[in-house]
């Protein structure tokens, strides 16, 4: 007497399971564009490599001699598998099964999931399609009263403190809202797919109740979060999310207790682009590229822009050099000159975090006019933000470089190091710096003097010449300020020494503090 029986019911229950919302359910999902969460598995990991947990769970339905009849599953898959070889959690809603909503589900797979990817130490990605575990007011007739909202001890506990400890990619996949978009929210790298995915706090219906009647595309498509910094990236379609997905995680260690690999080394740590010379303009009012710059400076092909459409005066992004990887900060002057605004801001402080969680050394390329002046920028509570994202430098304990490509102004151009402790430092011969522009400034500080002039415009004048004169860096050398000037053809080998002497500095363990979501 074996157990056959048993494995065989177990088999068909697992085959229930697997059903998802049924033919006509996948079929309308399908007609909408989208894959279905083991689709989405499948695709995202290695071939062959997962390992689903809890794949007959569900709701099961027994005739009066108890036998099993049907099974509706968990709206819930989740397991453990491979990306590029490495082991993850991956976490994903099944919308063929009432949407995604609570009531279809089974709460404790969700807080499995979380829960392993954190005492595991592997990264976890979230494929969120739904209300992600989110309430339903069909909760009320099921209960048999209301819930009280709360998150204490559970999945939302876990959720938080794995921000801390190991990777979160959160993909949004479908129309996600309230819980959902609460995990798409709570990563550190979030994706969402165009036209076929939106998120929101509520949905179209709860907000015509109390406001105007929009589309789910205009209350919360990929064009209006990724240019507020809700989520990170835009997607063009499903397949391309899981490859954005594989790329970040490639930079990162498994979990906060190990260090980033070193990958390949496939380009020469010595090579100087002669091009770079030539990259600045020498007049100051003339505005250049930057990402070439970047592209140059890294390994080739290794670099990978974060966040490319919201906060748009600072570019951020992981890269490798010499194989190493590395964060990577830089100005955009194309937008507002590179000055800080309040959401730039709060994008320098989100990446700085993911830098210090997982110990990646940072890069800072430098070109900060100050923070946005103007009404508008007061409006938005700039200082606030900037003064956030100050902090998140001036607590960051990971190696840095500072690269200065033109301008440092004001309170901000002070933030592009913290100044108390050491950091490499180097500034090409454009570098250009102040508490003020020149321009702008000579009125303020000469005004008597100008106003008493005979010729006020022509005393301007020869004011700013005198202080042009004054405002090369080689001056400023003279001074120790900054340590070095380098030709800019030499910053890829400064680059690679720096990564060199960090590697060893790196140090495995929870940090001090945690991303700030």
């Amino acid at each position: 007497m074996g157990w056959e029986a048993e494995i065989k019911e177990l088999r068909w229950r697992e085959e229930m399971g697997r059903r998802m919302g049924g033919p006509e359910k996948i079929k309308r999902h399908h007609d909408n564009g989208k894959l279905t969460v083991r689709e989405r598995v499948d695709k995202l990991l290695d071939p062959d490599s997962f390992h689903e947990i809890g794949t007959a769970t569900g709701k099961a339905t027994y005739d009066d001699a108890g036998n099993l009849v049907d099974l509706s599953p968990a709206n819930f898959v989740f397991g453990r598998g491979k990306v590029d070889g490495r082991r993850i959690v991956v976490a994903g809603d099944d919308f063929t099964v009432r949407g995604g909503a609570n009531d279809a589900g089974i709460k404790q797979k969700a807080l499995q999931a979380e829960r392993m990817a954190h005492d595991l130490r592997l990264p976890i990605v979230r494929l969120v399609d739904g209300t992600g575990g989110g309430g339903s007011v069909k909760n009320i007739e099921t209960t048999g009263h209301t819930l009280l909202p709360g998150y204490t001890g559970e999945k939302w506990v876990y959720m938080m403190d794995n921000l801390s400890t190991v990777p979160v990619v959160a993909l949004a996949l479908g129309s996600t809202a309230g819980l959902g978009a609460a995990r798409v929210a709570a990563s550190h790298y979030s994706v969402i797919v165009k036209k076929s995915a939106q998120m929101f706090v509520a949905g179209p219906p709860v907000v015509k109740r109390t406001g105007p009647d929009l589309t789910k595309e205009e209350l919360g498509g990929s064009k209006i979060h990724t240019r507020n910094g809700a989520v990170d990236d835009e997607a063009k379609s499903e397949e391309e999310a899981f490859e954005m997905t594989r790329r970040f995680l490639s930079y990162l260690p498994p979990s906060v207790y190990e260090l980033p690999p070193r990958g390949p080394i496939t380009d020469d740590p010595k090579r100087r682009d002669d091009w770079l010379i030539d990259a600045i303009p020498r007049d100051r009012r003339k505005v250049y590229k930057m990402r070439p710059i970047i592209e140059s400076l890294m390994d080739e092909g290794s670099y990978f822009e974060m966040g490319h459409k919201w906060g748009r005066g600072v570019i951020t992004g992981l890269a490798r050099v010499d194989g190493w990887p590395v964060a990577v900060l830089a100005s955009d002057p194309y937008v507002y000159g590179g000055a800080w605004t309040a959401r730039a801001s709060e994008k320098v402080t989100r990446f700085v975090d993911l830098a210090q969680t997982f110990h990646l050394p940072v890069v800072h390329l430098i070109d900060i006019p100050g923070f946005l002046i103007g009404p508008d920028a007061e409006e938005s509570a700039v200082i606030r933000y900037g003064a956030r994202a100050m902090a998140a430098i001036y607590q960051s304990t990971v190696p840095w470089c500072s690269i200065i490509i033109r301008k440092v102004f004001g309170v901000a151009g002070g933030a592009h190091q913290n100044s108390e402790r050491y950091c490499v430092r180097a500034s090409w011969p454009s570098g250009d710096w102040g508490s003020l522009p020149v321009e702008g400034g000579v009125e303020a500080a000469y005004r008597a003097e100008i106003e008493a002039a005979d010729d006020p415009e022509a005393h301007l004048q020869d004011i700013t010449e005198r202080l042009d004169q004054l405002r090369s860096p080689l001056r400023a050398a003279e001074d120790f300020m900054p340590e070095e000037i380098i030709d800019p053809r030499d910053t890829r080998p400064l680059l690679c020494e720096f990564v060199e002497m960090a590697a060893p500095l790196r140090t495995p363990g929870r940090p001090s503090f945690g991303t700030r979501c």
